[in-house]
Protein backbone atom coordinates (compact mmCIF):
# COMPACT_ATOMS: atom_id res chain seq x y z
CA UNK A 1 0.00 0.00 0.00
CA UNK A 2 1.80 2.94 -1.01
CA UNK A 3 -1.18 5.47 0.21
CA UNK A 4 -3.02 5.45 2.95
CA UNK A 5 -6.95 5.88 2.16
CA UNK A 6 -8.78 8.38 4.36
CA UNK A 7 -12.07 10.22 4.29
CA UNK A 8 -11.80 13.96 5.05
CA UNK A 9 -14.41 16.17 6.90
CA UNK A 10 -14.63 18.87 4.79
CA UNK A 11 -18.31 19.90 5.94
CA UNK A 12 -18.30 23.71 6.31
CA UNK A 13 -14.88 24.11 5.61
CA UNK A 14 -13.11 25.93 2.62
CA UNK A 15 -11.69 24.33 -0.52
CA UNK A 16 -9.60 25.88 -3.11
CA UNK A 17 -9.93 25.31 -6.94
CA UNK A 18 -8.21 26.08 -9.66
CA UNK A 19 -9.01 26.00 -13.56
CA UNK A 20 -12.13 26.91 -15.19
CA UNK A 21 -12.31 23.70 -17.39
CA UNK A 22 -14.14 20.41 -16.83
CA UNK A 23 -11.62 18.90 -14.29
CA UNK A 24 -11.93 21.69 -12.09
CA UNK A 25 -15.79 21.74 -12.05
CA UNK A 26 -15.63 18.20 -11.48
CA UNK A 27 -13.44 18.88 -8.49
CA UNK A 28 -15.30 21.65 -7.25
CA UNK A 29 -18.58 19.84 -7.27
CA UNK A 30 -17.14 16.91 -5.16
CA UNK A 31 -15.99 18.89 -3.00
CA UNK A 32 -19.83 20.87 -2.78
CA UNK A 33 -21.20 17.48 -2.50
CA UNK A 34 -19.24 16.70 0.44
CA UNK A 35 -20.53 20.22 2.56
CA UNK A 36 -17.46 22.33 1.36
CA UNK A 37 -17.61 26.14 0.75
CA UNK A 38 -15.52 26.02 -2.86
CA UNK A 39 -13.54 28.81 -3.86
CA UNK A 40 -13.09 28.56 -7.81
CA UNK A 41 -9.59 30.79 -8.63
CA UNK A 42 -9.77 31.50 -12.58
CA UNK A 43 -10.22 34.28 -15.25
CA UNK A 44 -14.04 32.27 -16.34
CA UNK A 45 -15.78 29.32 -15.61
CA UNK A 46 -16.82 27.25 -18.85
CA UNK A 47 -20.01 25.90 -19.38
CA UNK A 48 -18.77 22.98 -17.44
CA UNK A 49 -19.89 24.83 -14.57
CA UNK A 50 -23.34 25.69 -14.95
CA UNK A 51 -24.77 23.67 -12.64
CA UNK A 52 -22.85 24.23 -9.67
CA UNK A 53 -22.16 27.99 -10.30
CA UNK A 54 -25.34 29.47 -8.31
CA UNK A 55 -24.76 26.81 -5.05
CA UNK A 56 -24.67 28.86 -1.97
CA UNK A 57 -21.47 27.57 -0.92
CA UNK A 58 -19.95 28.31 -4.81
CA UNK A 59 -17.40 31.44 -4.90
CA UNK A 60 -15.61 32.24 -8.16
CA UNK A 61 -12.76 34.77 -7.62
CA UNK A 62 -11.50 35.96 -10.97
CA UNK A 63 -7.63 35.98 -10.09
CA UNK A 64 -4.75 33.68 -9.15
CA UNK A 65 -4.79 32.63 -5.24
CA UNK A 66 -2.68 33.72 -2.89
CA UNK A 67 -1.00 32.68 0.38
CA UNK A 68 -3.44 34.44 1.96
CA UNK A 69 -6.65 33.39 0.22
CA UNK A 70 -5.09 29.75 0.70
CA UNK A 71 -4.72 29.91 4.30
CA UNK A 72 -7.94 28.11 6.56
CA UNK A 73 -8.53 26.10 3.34
CA UNK A 74 -8.95 22.12 3.51
CA UNK A 75 -7.88 21.32 0.60
CA UNK A 76 -6.29 22.62 -2.72
CA UNK A 77 -7.15 21.14 -6.38
CA UNK A 78 -5.46 22.49 -9.14
CA UNK A 79 -6.27 21.84 -12.92
CA UNK A 80 -3.43 23.67 -14.28
CA UNK A 81 -2.82 24.89 -18.03
CA UNK A 82 0.80 23.79 -17.74
CA UNK A 83 3.36 22.19 -15.76
CA UNK A 84 4.84 25.02 -14.53
CA UNK A 85 1.93 26.13 -13.27
CA UNK A 86 1.26 23.40 -11.39
CA UNK A 87 4.56 23.78 -10.17
CA UNK A 88 3.98 27.22 -9.27
CA UNK A 89 0.38 26.82 -7.33
CA UNK A 90 2.25 23.61 -5.85
CA UNK A 91 4.91 25.99 -3.95
CA UNK A 92 1.94 28.14 -2.96
CA UNK A 93 0.14 25.44 -1.58
CA UNK A 94 3.01 24.71 0.66
CA UNK A 95 3.99 27.74 1.27
CA UNK A 96 0.03 27.85 2.29
CA UNK A 97 0.34 24.69 4.90
CA UNK A 98 -2.71 23.07 2.23
CA UNK A 99 -2.22 19.74 1.05
CA UNK A 100 -2.58 20.05 -3.05
CA UNK A 101 -4.18 17.68 -5.98
CA UNK A 102 -2.46 18.76 -8.88
CA UNK A 103 -4.44 17.00 -11.85
CA UNK A 104 -2.42 14.56 -14.14
CA UNK A 105 0.50 15.25 -11.86
CA UNK A 106 0.90 12.64 -9.74
CA UNK A 107 4.65 14.14 -8.38
CA UNK A 108 3.21 17.28 -7.53
CA UNK A 109 0.25 15.65 -5.39
CA UNK A 110 -0.17 15.21 -1.81
CA UNK A 111 -3.10 13.29 -2.30
CA UNK A 112 -5.03 11.78 -5.10
CA UNK A 113 -8.17 11.41 -6.38
CA UNK A 114 -9.70 7.70 -6.23
CA UNK A 115 -12.88 6.61 -8.35
CA UNK A 116 -15.79 7.09 -6.41
CA UNK A 117 -18.69 5.12 -6.40
CA UNK A 118 -21.65 7.29 -4.34
CA UNK A 119 -25.08 5.57 -2.40
CA UNK A 120 -24.86 7.96 0.42
CA UNK A 121 -23.81 7.77 2.87
CA UNK A 122 -22.16 4.79 1.39
CA UNK A 123 -19.10 5.87 -0.06
CA UNK A 124 -16.42 3.48 -2.27
CA UNK A 125 -13.01 5.13 -3.16
CA UNK A 126 -11.06 2.77 -5.26
CA UNK A 127 -7.18 3.95 -6.21
CA UNK A 128 -4.20 2.78 -8.47
CA UNK A 129 -2.17 5.36 -6.55
CA UNK A 130 -1.97 7.13 -9.50
CA UNK A 131 -0.53 4.48 -11.45
CA UNK A 132 -3.75 3.86 -13.84
CA UNK A 133 -6.52 5.73 -12.99
CA UNK A 134 -8.00 4.35 -16.79
CA UNK A 135 -7.57 0.96 -14.48
CA UNK A 136 -9.56 2.29 -11.50
CA UNK A 137 -12.49 3.71 -13.50
CA UNK A 138 -12.79 0.06 -15.27
CA UNK A 139 -13.11 -1.45 -11.53
CA UNK A 140 -15.34 1.68 -10.60
CA UNK A 141 -17.91 0.52 -13.85
CA UNK A 142 -18.03 -3.32 -12.39
CA UNK A 143 -18.76 -2.41 -8.97
CA UNK A 144 -21.29 0.30 -9.60
CA UNK A 145 -23.57 -2.66 -11.91
CA UNK A 146 -22.64 -5.15 -8.72
CA UNK A 147 -23.79 -2.42 -5.56
CA UNK A 148 -27.84 -1.93 -5.79
CA UNK A 149 -28.50 1.95 -5.31
CA UNK A 150 -30.67 0.81 -2.61
CA UNK A 151 -27.62 0.01 -0.43
CA UNK A 152 -26.98 3.41 0.19
CA UNK A 153 -30.65 3.64 1.61
CA UNK A 154 -29.89 0.59 3.47
CA UNK A 155 -26.76 1.94 5.55
CA UNK A 156 -29.04 5.22 6.07
CA UNK A 157 -31.63 3.23 7.68
CA UNK A 158 -29.55 1.18 9.94
CA UNK A 159 -27.47 4.35 11.28
CA UNK A 160 -30.15 6.13 12.55
CA UNK A 161 -30.81 2.98 15.26
CA UNK A 162 -27.09 3.27 15.48
CA UNK A 163 -26.96 5.56 18.74
CA UNK A 164 -29.88 3.87 20.28
CA UNK A 165 -28.18 0.56 19.96
CA UNK A 166 -24.75 2.18 21.59
CA UNK A 167 -26.98 3.60 24.35
CA UNK A 168 -28.38 0.41 25.06
CA UNK A 169 -25.68 -2.45 24.79
CA UNK A 170 -22.38 -1.79 25.72
CA UNK A 171 -20.63 -4.87 24.66
CA UNK A 172 -18.77 -4.23 21.24
CA UNK A 173 -19.29 -7.74 19.96
CA UNK A 174 -23.10 -8.02 21.01
CA UNK A 175 -23.51 -4.59 18.70
CA UNK A 176 -21.44 -6.11 15.87
CA UNK A 177 -23.64 -9.33 16.17
CA UNK A 178 -26.72 -7.42 16.12
CA UNK A 179 -25.82 -5.65 13.06
CA UNK A 180 -24.84 -8.15 11.04
CA UNK A 181 -28.15 -9.83 12.05
CA UNK A 182 -29.84 -6.89 10.56
CA UNK A 183 -27.72 -6.08 7.44
CA UNK A 184 -27.51 -10.04 6.83
CA UNK A 185 -30.60 -10.92 7.48
CA UNK A 186 -34.45 -10.74 6.80
CA UNK A 187 -34.58 -7.21 8.02
CA UNK A 188 -32.29 -5.80 5.53
CA UNK A 189 -34.33 -8.41 2.54
CA UNK A 190 -37.64 -6.47 3.64
CA UNK A 191 -36.36 -2.88 3.57
CA UNK A 192 -34.50 -3.41 0.43
CA UNK A 193 -37.69 -5.00 -0.69
CA UNK A 194 -39.58 -2.07 -0.48
CA UNK A 195 -41.44 -3.18 2.94
CA UNK A 196 -40.02 -0.41 5.15
CA UNK A 197 -42.89 -0.19 7.78
CA UNK A 198 -42.37 -4.39 8.27
CA UNK A 199 -38.73 -3.45 8.07
CA UNK A 200 -39.03 -0.46 11.03
CA UNK A 201 -41.01 -2.87 13.24
CA UNK A 202 -38.56 -5.90 13.29
CA UNK A 203 -36.00 -4.26 14.05
CA UNK A 204 -37.72 -2.34 16.81
CA UNK A 205 -38.65 -5.71 17.83
CA UNK A 206 -35.23 -6.34 18.19
CA UNK A 207 -33.52 -3.50 19.73
CA UNK A 208 -36.35 -4.25 22.42
CA UNK A 209 -34.47 -7.43 22.63
CA UNK A 210 -30.97 -6.09 22.76
CA UNK A 211 -31.98 -3.45 25.53
CA UNK A 212 -33.92 -5.87 27.56
CA UNK A 213 -30.83 -8.86 27.69
CA UNK A 214 -33.15 -10.85 26.30
CA UNK A 215 -30.78 -10.74 22.53
CA UNK A 216 -28.94 -14.61 22.48
CA UNK A 217 -25.49 -14.49 23.41
CA UNK A 218 -23.04 -14.82 21.04
CA UNK A 219 -21.76 -18.32 20.36
CA UNK A 220 -18.69 -19.39 19.80
CA UNK A 221 -17.81 -21.27 16.42
CA UNK A 222 -14.83 -22.42 14.78
CA UNK A 223 -14.02 -21.40 11.11
CA UNK A 224 -11.36 -24.02 9.57
CA UNK A 225 -10.49 -22.49 6.26
CA UNK A 226 -7.90 -23.17 3.54
CA UNK A 227 -6.57 -20.56 1.88
CA UNK A 228 -5.26 -22.27 -0.87
CA UNK A 229 -1.18 -22.50 -1.88
CA UNK A 230 -0.92 -18.84 -1.67
CA UNK A 231 -2.44 -17.01 -4.82
CA UNK A 232 -5.41 -14.47 -2.98
CA UNK A 233 -7.67 -15.07 -6.54
CA UNK A 234 -7.41 -19.28 -5.66
CA UNK A 235 -9.53 -18.41 -2.07
CA UNK A 236 -13.34 -19.70 -2.61
CA UNK A 237 -16.19 -17.02 -2.07
CA UNK A 238 -17.16 -18.83 1.33
CA UNK A 239 -13.54 -18.47 2.87
CA UNK A 240 -13.67 -14.73 2.43
CA UNK A 241 -16.60 -14.26 3.85
CA UNK A 242 -15.82 -16.13 6.95
CA UNK A 243 -12.53 -14.65 7.17
CA UNK A 244 -14.66 -11.01 7.22
CA UNK A 245 -17.06 -12.23 10.38
CA UNK A 246 -14.09 -13.37 12.44
CA UNK A 247 -13.12 -12.12 15.72
CA UNK A 248 -9.92 -13.84 16.04
CA UNK A 249 -7.26 -15.65 13.49
CA UNK A 250 -4.48 -18.38 13.96
CA UNK A 251 -2.52 -18.78 10.83
CA UNK A 252 0.53 -20.49 10.02
CA UNK A 253 3.86 -19.54 8.46
CA UNK A 254 2.80 -20.53 4.85
CA UNK A 255 0.14 -18.21 5.05
CA UNK A 256 0.83 -14.97 2.60
CA UNK A 257 0.63 -11.46 3.60
CA UNK A 258 -1.75 -11.05 0.63
CA UNK A 259 -4.25 -13.42 2.08
CA UNK A 260 -3.88 -12.38 5.95
CA UNK A 261 -4.82 -8.65 5.11
CA UNK A 262 -7.94 -10.07 3.78
CA UNK A 263 -9.13 -11.26 7.01
CA UNK A 264 -11.61 -8.39 9.21
CA UNK A 265 -9.01 -6.05 10.10
CA UNK A 266 -10.04 -5.76 13.72
CA UNK A 267 -9.59 -9.21 14.32
CA UNK A 268 -7.17 -10.30 16.98
CA UNK A 269 -4.09 -12.56 15.18
CA UNK A 270 -2.52 -15.10 16.54
CA UNK A 271 0.20 -17.25 14.30
CA UNK A 272 0.43 -20.20 15.09
CA UNK A 273 3.37 -20.80 12.52
CA UNK A 274 5.75 -24.47 12.50
CA UNK A 275 9.08 -24.94 11.05
CA UNK A 276 10.87 -28.00 10.75
CA UNK A 277 11.68 -28.91 14.23
CA UNK A 278 10.65 -25.74 15.54
CA UNK A 279 7.14 -25.08 16.26
CA UNK A 280 5.65 -21.91 18.17
CA UNK A 281 2.76 -23.74 19.18
CA UNK A 282 2.70 -27.65 18.92
CA UNK A 283 -0.49 -28.95 17.82
CA UNK A 284 -2.14 -30.06 20.81
CA UNK A 285 -2.04 -26.31 22.16
CA UNK A 286 -2.81 -25.11 18.85
CA UNK A 287 -6.13 -27.50 19.40
CA UNK A 288 -6.85 -26.22 23.12
CA UNK A 289 -6.19 -22.63 22.01
CA UNK A 290 -9.50 -23.10 19.40
CA UNK A 291 -11.40 -24.84 21.75
CA UNK A 292 -11.00 -22.19 24.77
CA UNK A 293 -11.69 -19.19 22.08
CA UNK A 294 -14.59 -20.62 20.91
CA UNK A 295 -15.76 -21.08 24.33
CA UNK A 296 -15.03 -17.54 25.30
CA UNK A 297 -17.93 -16.51 22.47
CA UNK A 298 -15.20 -15.98 19.82
CA UNK A 299 -16.13 -16.58 16.25
CA UNK A 300 -12.36 -18.50 15.51
CA UNK A 301 -10.60 -18.47 11.65
CA UNK A 302 -8.06 -21.08 11.47
CA UNK A 303 -6.22 -20.10 8.48
CA UNK A 304 -4.35 -22.79 7.06
CA UNK A 305 -2.33 -22.91 3.65
CA UNK A 306 -3.92 -25.70 1.00
CA UNK A 307 -6.42 -27.46 2.65
CA UNK A 308 -6.85 -28.33 5.85
CA UNK A 309 -7.70 -32.26 4.69
CA UNK A 310 -4.63 -32.82 3.02
CA UNK A 311 -1.97 -33.19 5.66
CA UNK A 312 -3.12 -30.10 7.23
CA UNK A 313 -4.18 -32.17 10.56
CA UNK A 314 -7.52 -30.53 10.01
CA UNK A 315 -9.27 -33.70 11.18
CA UNK A 316 -7.18 -33.53 14.61
CA UNK A 317 -8.76 -30.10 14.94
CA UNK A 318 -12.52 -31.05 14.03
CA UNK A 319 -12.02 -34.00 16.39
CA UNK A 320 -11.40 -32.16 19.63
CA UNK A 321 -13.92 -29.75 18.07
CA UNK A 322 -16.56 -31.92 18.24
CA UNK A 323 -15.62 -33.70 21.08
CA UNK A 324 -15.86 -30.11 23.32
CA UNK A 325 -19.16 -29.35 21.60
CA UNK A 326 -18.03 -26.26 20.01
CA UNK A 327 -19.79 -25.81 16.12
CA UNK A 328 -17.37 -25.59 13.13
CA UNK A 329 -17.57 -25.09 9.80
CA UNK A 330 -14.59 -26.10 7.04
CA UNK A 331 -14.40 -24.34 4.28
CA UNK A 332 -11.65 -26.90 1.66
CA UNK A 333 -9.09 -25.33 0.07
CA UNK A 334 -6.75 -25.74 -3.42
CA UNK A 335 -4.61 -28.03 -2.33
CA UNK A 336 -0.62 -27.30 -2.90
CA UNK A 337 -0.93 -30.30 -5.33
CA UNK A 338 -3.12 -29.32 -7.81
CA UNK A 339 -2.61 -25.29 -7.07
CA UNK A 340 0.88 -25.73 -7.68
CA UNK A 341 1.23 -27.93 -10.61
CA UNK A 342 -1.46 -25.96 -12.40
CA UNK A 343 0.51 -23.00 -12.36
CA UNK A 344 3.37 -24.72 -13.44
CA UNK A 345 1.78 -26.42 -16.01
CA UNK A 346 2.46 -29.95 -14.60
CA UNK A 347 -1.07 -31.94 -15.11
CA UNK A 348 -1.09 -34.39 -12.30
CA UNK A 349 -3.04 -36.82 -14.32
CA UNK A 350 -3.04 -37.37 -18.19
CA UNK A 351 -4.54 -40.33 -20.16
CA UNK A 352 -0.97 -40.98 -22.01
CA UNK A 353 1.18 -40.67 -18.80
CA UNK A 354 -0.75 -41.15 -15.37
CA UNK A 355 -3.98 -42.77 -14.68
CA UNK A 356 -3.38 -42.40 -11.00
CA UNK A 357 -1.82 -39.67 -8.49
CA UNK A 358 -0.52 -40.50 -4.97
CA UNK A 359 -0.73 -37.28 -2.61
CA UNK A 360 2.44 -38.21 0.25
CA UNK A 361 4.32 -36.21 3.13
CA UNK A 362 8.07 -36.42 2.74
CA UNK A 363 8.05 -34.92 6.22
CA UNK A 364 9.98 -37.00 8.52
CA UNK A 365 9.24 -38.41 11.57
CA UNK A 366 12.14 -38.73 14.14
CA UNK A 367 14.62 -38.30 10.93
CA UNK A 368 13.42 -41.37 9.35
CA UNK A 369 10.54 -41.42 6.32
CA UNK A 370 8.26 -43.98 6.74
CA UNK A 371 6.88 -44.57 2.84
CA UNK A 372 5.62 -47.60 1.22
CA UNK A 373 7.36 -47.49 -1.52
CA UNK A 374 5.80 -50.79 -3.44
CA UNK A 375 3.13 -48.32 -3.67
CA UNK A 376 4.50 -45.16 -5.01
CA UNK A 377 6.81 -46.71 -8.04
CA UNK A 378 4.00 -47.61 -9.90
CA UNK A 379 3.97 -47.55 -13.90
CA UNK A 380 1.03 -45.08 -15.10
CA UNK A 381 1.23 -43.08 -11.97
CA UNK A 382 2.24 -39.53 -11.18
CA UNK A 383 3.43 -39.18 -6.82
CA UNK A 384 2.95 -35.50 -5.43
CA UNK A 385 5.47 -35.08 -2.35
CA UNK A 386 4.06 -32.80 0.52
CA UNK A 387 7.04 -31.27 2.79
CA UNK A 388 9.79 -33.14 0.99
CA UNK A 389 12.15 -30.42 0.23
CA UNK A 390 14.17 -30.90 3.13
CA UNK A 391 15.05 -34.55 2.53
CA UNK A 392 14.80 -34.48 -0.99
CA UNK A 393 18.45 -36.31 -1.94
CA UNK A 394 17.05 -39.01 0.70
CA UNK A 395 13.56 -38.86 -1.06
CA UNK A 396 15.25 -39.32 -4.72
CA UNK A 397 18.17 -41.76 -3.77
CA UNK A 398 15.38 -43.86 -2.14
CA UNK A 399 13.07 -43.81 -5.15
CA UNK A 400 16.34 -45.10 -7.28
CA UNK A 401 17.29 -48.00 -4.33
CA UNK A 402 13.22 -48.89 -4.34
CA UNK A 403 13.38 -49.56 -7.89
CA UNK A 404 12.50 -46.12 -9.73
CA UNK A 405 14.96 -45.10 -12.67
CA UNK A 406 17.30 -42.60 -11.97
CA UNK A 407 15.62 -41.39 -15.80
CA UNK A 408 12.88 -40.64 -14.13
CA UNK A 409 11.13 -36.90 -14.72
CA UNK A 410 10.87 -34.99 -11.72
CA UNK A 411 10.08 -31.72 -10.83
CA UNK A 412 10.22 -29.18 -7.73
CA UNK A 413 7.34 -26.14 -7.71
CA UNK A 414 8.82 -23.75 -5.03
CA UNK A 415 6.32 -20.94 -3.68
CA UNK A 416 3.65 -22.43 -6.26
CA UNK A 417 0.94 -20.27 -7.76
CA UNK A 418 3.10 -17.00 -6.01
CA UNK A 419 5.03 -14.39 -7.56
CA UNK A 420 8.41 -15.47 -6.99
CA UNK A 421 7.17 -19.15 -8.08
CA UNK A 422 10.04 -21.20 -9.29
CA UNK A 423 10.03 -24.25 -10.84
CA UNK A 424 13.14 -26.95 -11.38
CA UNK A 425 12.96 -29.53 -13.73
CA UNK A 426 15.04 -32.85 -13.95
CA UNK A 427 15.15 -36.18 -13.10
CA UNK A 428 15.19 -38.33 -9.94
CA UNK A 429 18.69 -38.60 -10.77
CA UNK A 430 19.93 -34.88 -11.38
CA UNK A 431 17.11 -32.92 -9.29
CA UNK A 432 18.19 -32.88 -5.65
CA UNK A 433 21.64 -30.96 -7.24
CA UNK A 434 19.56 -28.62 -9.52
CA UNK A 435 17.67 -27.77 -6.17
CA UNK A 436 20.75 -27.81 -4.12
CA UNK A 437 22.05 -24.93 -6.32
CA UNK A 438 19.04 -23.13 -6.60
CA UNK A 439 18.86 -22.45 -3.36
CA UNK A 440 15.23 -23.34 -2.62
CA UNK A 441 13.51 -22.55 0.53
CA UNK A 442 10.14 -23.74 0.24
CA UNK A 443 7.40 -24.26 0.74
CA UNK A 444 7.64 -26.89 -1.75
CA UNK A 445 6.00 -29.68 -3.89
CA UNK A 446 7.65 -31.90 -5.61
CA UNK A 447 6.53 -34.33 -8.24
CA UNK A 448 7.58 -37.33 -9.70
CA UNK A 449 6.08 -39.04 -12.79
CA UNK A 450 6.31 -38.46 -17.01
CA UNK A 451 3.32 -35.99 -16.82
CA UNK A 452 6.55 -33.73 -15.64
CA UNK A 453 7.40 -33.90 -19.16
CA UNK A 454 4.18 -32.17 -20.66
CA UNK A 455 5.50 -28.89 -18.86
CA UNK A 456 7.47 -27.68 -21.86
CA UNK A 457 5.00 -28.02 -24.42
CA UNK A 458 2.23 -26.76 -22.57
CA UNK A 459 5.07 -23.58 -21.84
CA UNK A 460 5.83 -23.74 -25.40
CA UNK A 461 2.29 -23.88 -26.73
CA UNK A 462 0.70 -21.11 -24.29
CA UNK A 463 -0.27 -17.89 -26.13
CA UNK A 464 1.86 -15.01 -26.17
CA UNK A 465 0.42 -12.40 -23.92
CA UNK A 466 -2.98 -14.88 -22.98
CA UNK A 467 -4.53 -12.79 -20.36
CA UNK A 468 -5.21 -14.39 -17.33
CA UNK A 469 -3.18 -17.16 -17.62
CA UNK A 470 -1.93 -19.03 -14.91
CA UNK A 471 0.73 -21.08 -16.16
CA UNK A 472 4.02 -19.31 -14.74
CA UNK A 473 7.29 -20.54 -16.39
CA UNK A 474 9.29 -19.79 -12.72
CA UNK A 475 12.75 -18.40 -12.31
CA UNK A 476 14.35 -21.47 -13.26
CA UNK A 477 13.11 -24.50 -15.36
CA UNK A 478 15.72 -26.79 -16.48
CA UNK A 479 14.59 -29.45 -18.60
CA UNK A 480 16.62 -32.34 -17.94
CA UNK A 481 15.19 -34.80 -19.36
Amino acid sequence: MEQLPVFFQLKGEKVAVTGGGAVAARRAELALNAGARVLVFTAALSEDFREIRDHSDFKHIPARPTVEDLKGCKLFFCAAESLEDGKAFWKLAHEARVPINVADEPELCDFIMPSIIDRGPLVIAISTGGASPVFARMIRARLESMIPSAYGRLVAFAGSYRERLSRSVGNIVLRRRFWERVLEGPIADRFLAGQEKEAREELEQALSEAATGTMTSPSGEVYLVGAGPGDPDLLTFRALRLMQRADVVLYDRLLPHGILNLVRREAERIYVGKLPEDHTLPQEEITALLVRLAKEGKRVLRLKGGDPFIFGRGGEEIEALAGAGIPFQVVPGITAATGCAAYAGIPLTHRDHAQACVFVTGHAKSGKLSLDWEALIQPRQTVAIFMGLGHLPGLMSEFITQGASADMPAAVVDNGTRPNQTVIVGTIGTLADMVAQAQLRGPSLIIVGTVVTLRAKLLSGQLAGQEGSQLRAGKHSGLGL
